[in-house]
């Protein structure tokens, strides 16, 4: 094969390649910023949030469970991260407002999870049937100081009628759940056992007198046990997002063009097509017309096809081209 044949097969190789790249570790999901120890999707951020989160079209979605799990495995909208506070909020879209309320699933949280409910939650059950276990006398699961005002708040709202309820209803079928005690279950609302239609969370209220402009949603806290380490850092700094290996969950470093490094960034260069696949068969190519010409003018030719690579690809090919003049000099 001629210089010139062999230069035009790479360039028609780096062209379909880079048309199939894959995407990348992404810095935002819709509006919300995705910064460690989040990520977009398996292999970014850390991994015990990485199992739990992806971004869904725009979409940053929560799973009770790992996402390879079928089973019991609700899916939640992330609403917001506050960083400085570790907070998250995500919402059950058949989760009740003051707006509209709708027969519930249940909630849960997951066994595995990096999450902590955070205290300010404020659990509503609404539509309880009266035998429910939460109206148990010997018990005291639902608050009934503070919790009523909640209740007739809820109850105010024009949506109840989707529960079945007329509009200012009794609240006496409605139950302000404090969650660290009672049939608690962990993190978990299971409402066809507490015998209750639906449940709303509230973890902030604006005007306490007027529904409309509580804060609907269910606040979430994780530990400082996810803060950046030293490589994470300096992955960072050289522009990539802090990941890990599918393999072992060791600690990667993603950069922009897809390239993952134990290290950072620097120097990995611009490759084309965010996959390891390029660079390897893009390498092998050039290994063999260097290979195949040794000792011959062409050798020289195709050498500088490694250089002119090197300066449109990667750096990784002028080590490779090096290591073969060494092998020509022998």
């Amino acid at each position: 094969m001629s210089p010139v044949l062999l230069l035009f097969s790479i360039h028609i190789l780096l062209v379909q390649k880079g048309s199939s790249a894959t995407p990348t570790c992404q810095t935002t999901c819709g509006t919300i910023p995705i910064r460690y120890p989040f990520g977009t999707a398996y292999g970014c951020g850390h991994p015990a949030f990485s199992k739990h989160m992806k971004c869904n079209l725009g979409t940053l979605e929560y799973y009770s469970s790992t996402r390879t799990t079928t089973s019991n495995n609700n899916a939640y909208t992330v609403s917001s991260i506050d960083y400085a506070s570790s907070t998250v909020i995500i919402i059950d879209p058949l989760m009740s407002n003051c707006t509209e309320m709708q027969n519930s699933g249940s909630f849960t949280l997951g066994d595995d999870t990096p999450f902590t409910l955070a205290k300010e939650n404020i659990f509503v059950l609404l539509g309880c049937s009266t035998t429910s276990p939460m109206f148990d006398s010997r018990e005291d699961f639902c608050d009934t100081g503070s919790g009523s005002r909640v209740c007739r708040g809820m109850y105010s709202c024009r949506g109840v009628t989707g529960i079945g309820l007329p509009q200012n209803a009794p609240i006496s079928t409605c139950c302000v759940y404090d969650y660290p005690t009672g049939i608690g279950l962990g993190y978990s609302l299971d409402l066809p056992k507490l015998q209750c239609s639906s449940y709303a969370s509230v973890y902030e209220f604006g005007d306490e007198g007027d529904p409309m402009k509580w804060k609907f949603g269910v606040s979430l806290n994780y530990n400082d046990s996810y803060n950046y380490s030293d490589a994470c850092k300096d992955c960072e700094a050289s522009g990539g997002f802090c990941g890990f290996a599918s393999l072992d969950e060791s600690f990667s470093c993603v950069c922009n063009n897809g390239v993952n490094t134990t290290t950072n960034c620097f120097g990995q260069g611009n490759a084309l097509s965010g996959t390891r696949g390029l660079k390897i068969q893009t390498v092998l190519t050039i290994g063999e017309c260097i290979w195949n010409n040794l000792h011959t003018p062409y050798n020289y030719r195709c050498m500088g096809i490694c250089t002119l690579l090197n300066y449109l690809v990667f750096t990784e090919v002028i080590n490779w081209c090096g290591w073969m003049m060494f092998l020509q000099d022998l």
